[in-house]
């Protein structure tokens, strides 16, 4: 089963784009979305371009912002759209999806802001959205994925000096929150597959980023510790465009 995750900054925006043939030339059996930035019947509409997939989205509050979704050529056994907390739950930012044997989340992780105004809400957002996929782990493994806005190693960006404890995404309260997943059983698959590989996932838009490849790793597939032996690959498509991300994938057995 080949898994892919894409933060597309718009769905309408990128489908304009080359999105739809390049999903086409992956063919994955199923694509994770976040910041789709629109309505569900929005993404049902744009997306319903690409045959084969049962889509399901969330969507914020807000027009315009945030978004999540799962496009699965398999149907699953049941979606849901929320983490059981009001003030997580209004901004689309959860899309879970439970199939046969393991609950598959997409997840847009709160970004702390440019000047880190919502870093405090940001932790608190770690630490439910944690308790959620251990409550969901007691019923069966989990695989989660998405853009959680945070770079969790030195090797994960270009430039962690300059940015360490002064730029949102490598926060050392940001960190500490990505090894509460990693140290919860939770295991980081490129990590797992590639070792210490250098490979990112999201660059600015400014100074012609990602051209000089001065990236960071933001986008993550984090597996159950009991389904790690299921992994068989996982990979970052830094070569697809269309986004200031990239996607990012694995394949389970």
């Amino acid at each position: 089963m080949k898994i892919l995750s894409f933060n597309v900054n718009g769905i309408r925006a990128i489908m304009q784009k080359n999105f739809a043939d390049d999903m086409r030339n992956q063919d994955p059996d199923i694509i994770c979305l976040q910041e789709t930035k629109a309505t569900v019947e929005q993404v049902k509409e744009v997306a319903g371009k690409l045959d084969g997939y049962h889509v399901f989205a969330n969507e914020a509050e807000k027009k315009g912002y945030s978004g999540t979704a799962i496009l699965t050529k398999h149907n699953p056994i049941s979606v849901t759209y929320y983490i059981g907390h009001d003030e997580h739950d209004n901004e689309g930012r959860v899309t879970c999806a439970e199939f046969d044997d393991f609950y598959l989340i997409t997840v847009y992780v709160p970004n702390s802001g440019s000047e880190l105004l919502r870093l405090d809400y940001r932790k608190k957002w770690d630490a439910d959205f944690l308790k959620y996929l251990k409550n969901l782990e007691k019923l069966k493994p989990v695989v989660v994925c998405g853009d959680f806005n945070v770079a969790h190693k030195s090797i994960d960006l270009a430039r962690p000096k300059e940015n360490y404890n002064k730029a949102a995404g490598y926060m050392q309260d940001e960190i500490d929150g990505m090894d509460n997943f990693t140290n919860n059983g939770l295991i980081d698959t490129f990590r797992f597959v590639n070792g210490d590989e250098v490979k990112y996932s999201w660059w600015s838009y400014r100074a012609g980023a990602r051209q000089k490849n001065i990236g960071w790793r933001i986008d993550y597939f984090l597996v159950s510790e009991s389904i790690q032996s299921r992994i068989k690959d996982a990979f970052i498509l830094n070569e697809v465009h269309g986004s200031d991300h990239c996607p990012v994938g694995i394949i389970l057995e």
